[in-house]
């Protein structure tokens, strides 16, 4: 009788170096880490902490009700016609979600060092569990967006300059585009930070000014002509201004700021994968 063996399966790890190929199949067989990479960040971030995720809901509400005051009561910047507490949530709402995803992204060599030398996977996992693990943060700063929008909306004086239309719905556009450019973006700062290591605090610094080219403070509609170009021109604006545009029934819709920023996304999403792959393969010895 001919004994039953069980099948033998190796797995052979290449190196591609010098090659552009990406790990597309590689990161759908680790679809599990990415599950739980995912759960393992969401829940190291409320662990030992007093408020756990009401953190996340305090900061863009004290941020967004600041920033009516200093610059909409105070500096008198317009916000639209828009109350100024919805509009300046809006924007943190996409801003926040960017930054988070740039910074983290950027040190992806530096945070997982011991990881990275321990086990092989593919390493793209760990910047998209970030940008996975930053929406579930996006959806719990939405909830005082949506109560700040009910208030006006239903129980304000201001109830006319707020409108609720189906393009609510495309909201989950923008957030998808900002998620891609900062997934490109954060990938080539981690490529770079893997030879340069001081790179990610520069970056930090970097996106606090970033903030202030991109219409969160105010309005693109009221930018001076002369400027105007070189607010379009940043990648980030398209997206905020749609966001608006979806949720809040106001921001300036641009189709060819909106075709240049998504053209830099694809650009610096594929590029970014590329050089962070490569920098992968010597970079837990060299960070």
């Amino acid at each position: 009788m001919a004994e039953l063996t069980a099948p033998h399966h190796e797995v052979v790890i290449e190196n591609r170096a010098g090659q552009l190929q990406l790990e597309w199949r590689d990161l759908w067989d680790y679809r599990d880490l990415l599950v739980l990479l995912v759960r393992r960040d969401f829940l190291a971030r409320y662990q030992q902490t007093l408020l756990g995720p009401l953190w996340h809901l305090l900061q863009p509400v004290l941020t967004g009700l600041l920033f009516a005051l200093i610059f909409a009561r105070f500096a008198g910047i317009p916000t639209d016609g828009v109350p100024a507490p919805l509009f300046y949530l809006c924007g943190l709402l996409g801003w926040n979600y960017f930054a988070q995803n740039v910074v983290a992204g950027g040190g992806t060599f530096l945070n997982n060092q011991q990881l990275f030398s321990k086990v092989w996977f593919p390493r793209l996992v760990v910047p998209i569990s970030t940008i996975a693990t930053n929406l579930v943060t996006v959806a719990l700063q939405f909830l005082p967006f949506l109560a700040f929008f009910v208030y006006y909306k239903f129980f304000s004086s201001d109830a006319a300059t707020v409108h609720l239309t189906w393009r609510a719905l495309l909201a989950p556009l923008p957030l998808l585009h900002i998620a891609a450019l900062s997934l490109g973006i954060g990938l080539w700062i981690a490529a770079s930070s893997a030879r340069y290591r001081d790179a990610i605090h520069l970056v930090q610094y970097l996106v606090q000014l970033w903030m202030f080219a991109t219409p969160i403070i105010y309005p693109l509609s009221h930018v001076p002509e002369r400027w105007a170009w070189l607010i379009r021109a940043n990648p980030m604006s398209a997206p905020i201004e749609t966001l608006r545009w979806s949720l809040l029934g106001s921001g300036t819709l641009d189709a060819a700021a909106l075709g240049w920023s998504i053209g830099l996304t694809v650009v610096l999403l594929f590029s970014g994968a590329v050089a962070f792959q490569n920098s992968a393969r010597s970079a837990v010895d060299t960070v």
